[in-house]
């Protein structure tokens, strides 16, 4: 082989990996976020003095103008457990669409957020499936029962020189205890 062909095979192989959309719910050990902080024992009622189902908008695209009807926005659901001392457990990551209906559930298995962690779960800008009123359904509990969980939703998106960032907040439609 010359090394035209070499240079040219080894851009060939950049250009096919730098095509590639990375995956932005992998930690930096390339594993799933929610799968590295899976519980694996069984919890205990004890574990579960407060219980909380929460509700988190989302805006997978909204009205700009009339040559840019609709703009597709990125969306970051954030899990932040404000706890010094406590973990939390959360059970339950679902996605509807506007329609009421499920796109897809995001845990198998209930996970773990030690104190003061986050976690983050992005839908990627080119994901519709949500539509315009797309919401999470977040379901936790700790130990503690003054835990206080802090969830919110960030949508970015920009089109031209136009660009749009807000924020959520998730709100509790069901204390259990």
């Amino acid at each position: 082989m010359n090394n035209l062909s070499i240079l040219t095979l080894f851009c060939a192989i950049v250009l096919f990996f730098s095509c590639q959309d990375p995956n932005p719910n992998l930690d930096k050990k390339g594993q799933d976020e929610f799968k590295a902080l899976e519980v694996q024992r069984a919890i205990g009622e004890d574990e579960q003095n407060f219980q909380d189902i929460i509700y988190v908008p989302i805006y997978s695209d909204l009205y700009g103008d009339q040559q840019n009807q609709k703009i597709l926005l990125a969306a970051t659901l954030s899990i932040r457990n404000t706890s010094y001392t406590d973990s939390i457990f959360v059970s339950k990551i679902d996605y509807f669409n506007t329609g009421g209906k499920l796109v897809r559930s995001y845990l198998e298995n209930m996970i773990s957020l030690p104190p003061m962690a986050t976690i983050n779960y992005v839908i990627e800008k080119d994901d519709d499936t949500g539509g315009h009123g797309a919401n999470f359904i977040v379901e936790l509990s700790s130990k503690n029962k003054n835990v206080r969980p802090l969830i919110q939703a960030i949508m970015v998106s920009h089109t031209g020189n136009k660009g749009f960032s807000f924020s959520t907040d998730g709100y509790s439609i069901k204390n259990k205890k």
